[in-house]
C-alpha cells in the first residue's frame, strides 16, 4: 500500500507540473542515499525512459567507493544504462580555490550537461523533496533574504527538474523500507558542523513535536510564497518598463519615477536583485548612500556595478579592470572581487572551534580593523607582513615562493585596513591583523569562486 500511494503520487504530481512525459529521456543523478535510489525505483516502475549518472568525488575513501558499487549494480539490475565518473575533487578545490560544495557543484553539473548533449537526455532529475525545501526555507532566513530566498527549492530549473517536490523524507524512508531498496548513509549527514544538519537534526525536529505536520503545512507556505514572488514579479516588471532607461548599456532608475516612497526601496531591491543579481545587504548599503546623495559610490554584484548619479542609480556590466577597487563597510555580508566573493562574518573569539584554516578563509583581530577596508588588485609596490613573519615582503616576491602562475598573478586581490594590506586575499593574512591571546572579536572572511 505504501509503495503503490508513493507512486501514485509521484505520476501524478509529474504531470500536473509538466515536468516530463513518456517521450523524454531523462537523466537520473543517483548518489546511493535513500533519496535518488527511491527516486530511480519510482522512475523505473513507473516506465520512463532513464539512465543514471553518479559522481565519486572520491572524499571520503571507502564510502565513496562503495555508494559507486551501489549504484552500479542496481543500476544492472534494473537494466538502466549507468555513467560513473570519479572527481580528484580535493585536487579542483586546491586548483580554483573553491569550496567543496562549490567545486562538487560545478564538476557534477558540468558533466550532466555533457551527458545530456552526448546521449540526447532532455531532463536531469534530481532527489530534492520538501524537507530539502524547509530546510534551505530556515537557511536563507537565518542568514538574510527577500521574499525570493523564502520560496525554497523550485521543482524546475531549466532541464532540471526535482519530481519527489510533493514528498517529505519520511514517506521517502518508508517508501525503501517497504520495497527493501538498499541505500548508503553519508556520514557527513549526522555532522553539525554544517548549518543545513544543524537545521534537520535540531530545529526542523523541535517543531515537529509541536505540530506532527509541520511539513506539509511549511510546503504549503512555501507554495504560498512562490505565488506572491510571481504577483510581485508581474508588478516589477510592470514598474520596471516605467522607472528605467537605457542608453549605450547603462541601465538608469529614475527614482523620482518610483511615485510610492513607502515602497521605494523595496522596488529597488527587487529591480536590482532580480535583474542584475546584487544582494539584500548590497542593496541596503546602496539605498542608504541614495538618501544622502553619495554621489560616484560604486556598488558590485557578481555581474554589474551600480553607482549612484544626481539621485539616480546607474547599472552597468562589470567589465574585465572594473572592479578594480571596492570598498567593505562595517555590517556588509559579502563583497565581489574578479571571480570571487567574500563572505565577511563577525564571531566571538570563544566561538571558534579551531585557528588552523585554509587560505580562503581569513581570521583576523576585528578590533584591529578600521573601515571600510579596501579591495583592489595588487600593485608591484605592495608589501605585508605575512603571518608568522616579522619583517616586511613585498607581494611580487611572496607570489614567486609560492610559485604562483601569470594568469593567477593578474587576478590576485589585496584587502586593505586604513591603507595597509590585512589580507593577500586567499593566501595569507597580514600578522599584524592575526587573533592572539588578547583578541575578543574576530572577523571571520570566506573567499569562494564564482561562476557568474
Amino acid at each position: 500500500m505504501i509503495s503503490t500511494q508513493l507512486i501514485e503520487k509521484f505520476q501524478k504530481y509529474i504531470t500536473r507540473n509538466e515536468l516530463f512525459s513518456k517521450q523524454d529521456k531523462i537523466l537520473l543523478t543517483v548518489s546511493g542515499g535513500v533519496d535518488s535510489m527511491v527516486l530511480m525505483s519510482l522512475c523505473v516502475n513507473s516506465g520512463y525512459n532513464v539512465g543514471v549518472a553518479h559522481c565519486n568525488f572520491q572524499l571520503r575513501g571507502a564510502e565513496s567507493d562503495e555508494d559507486e558499487i551501489l549504484v552500479l549494480e542496481r543500476a544492472r539490475k534494473y537494466g538502466i544504462e549507468c555513467y560513473n565518473r570519479r572527481f580528484d575533487t580535493t585536487a579542483e578545490m586546491e586548483r580554483t580555490g573553491e569550496s567543496m560544495e562549490m567545486a562538487a557543484r560545478r564538476l557534477r553539473y558540468t558533466w550532466f550537461q555533457e551527458l545530456c548533449n552526448k546521449h540526447g537526455y532532455t531532463v536531469i532529475a534530481v532527489a530534492h523533496h520538501i524537507d530539502d525545501s524547509i530546510e534551505t526555507f530556515f537557511i536563507n532566513l537565518l542568514r538574510g533574504t527577500g521574499l525570493r530566498g523564502l520560496t525554497g527549492i523550485h521543482n524546475q530549473v531549466g532541464r532540471v527538474v526535482r519530481p519527489l517536490m510533493f514528498a517529505t523524507r519520511k514517506e521517502i524512508m518508508d517508501y525503501a523500507l517497504h520495497k527493501h531498496i538498499p541505500f548508503r548513509e553519508d556520514s557527513s549527514n549526522k555532522s553539525t558542523k554544517y548549518l543545513r544538519n544543524k537545521i534537520r537534526l535540531g530545529l526542523t525536529p523541535r517543531i515537529k513535536e509541536i505540530n506532527p505536520r509541520f511539513p506539509f503545512i511549511m510546503n504549503r507556505n512555501i507554495e504560498r510564497l512562490m505565488a506572491a514572488q510571481r504577483f510581485i514579479d508581474g508588478a516589477i516588471d510592470n514598474i520596471y518598463s516605467q522607472v528605467t532607461t537605457c542608453d549605450n548599456g547603462i541601465y538608469t532608475i529614475h527614482i523620482d519615477r518610483i511615485y510610492d516612497a513607502s515602497s521605494r526601496e523595496f522596488v529597488i531591491y527587487e529591480i536590482l536583485n532580480s535583474r542584475f543579481g546584487f544582494k539584500g545587504d548590497i542593496v541596503d548599503g546602496l539605498c542608504k548612500a541614495l538618501c544622502s546623495d553619495n554621489s560616484g559610490k560604486r556598488f558590485y554584484s557578481r555581474t554589474h556595478v551600480a553607482y549612484i548619479n544626481r539621485g539616480n542609480i546607474e547599472i552597468a556590466t562589470i567589465q574585465e579592470d572594473d572592479a578594480c577597487e571596492v570598498l567593505v563597510h562595517e555590517g556588509q555580508q559579502r563583497a565581489y572581487c574578479g571571480n570571487s566573493v567574500l563572505y565577511f562574518e563577525l564571531r566571538d573569539v570563544d566561538s571558534l572551534a579551531t585557528f588552523n584554516v585554509s587560505e580562503n578563509i581569513a581570521l583576523l583581530d576585528a578590533d584591529k580593523i578600521t573601515y571600510p577596508l579596501t579591495l583592489r588588485k595588487w600593485s608591484a609596490g605592495d608589501s605585508f607582513t605575512p603571518f608568522g613573519m616579522s619583517g616586511n615582503k613585498k607581494v611580487s616576491d611572496f607570489l614567486i615562493d609560492n610559485k604562483v602562475s601569470m594568469a593567477e598573478k593578474s587576478r590576485q586581490f589585496v584587502m586593505l585596513s586604513k591603507g595597509e594590506i590585512a589580507w593577500l586575499v586567499g593566501r595569507r593574512i597580514d600578522d599584524r591583523f592575526c587573533i592572539t591571546k588578547d583578541t575578543e572579536n574576530v572577523l571571520c572572511i570566506t573567499k569562494e569562486i564564482t561562476n557568474g
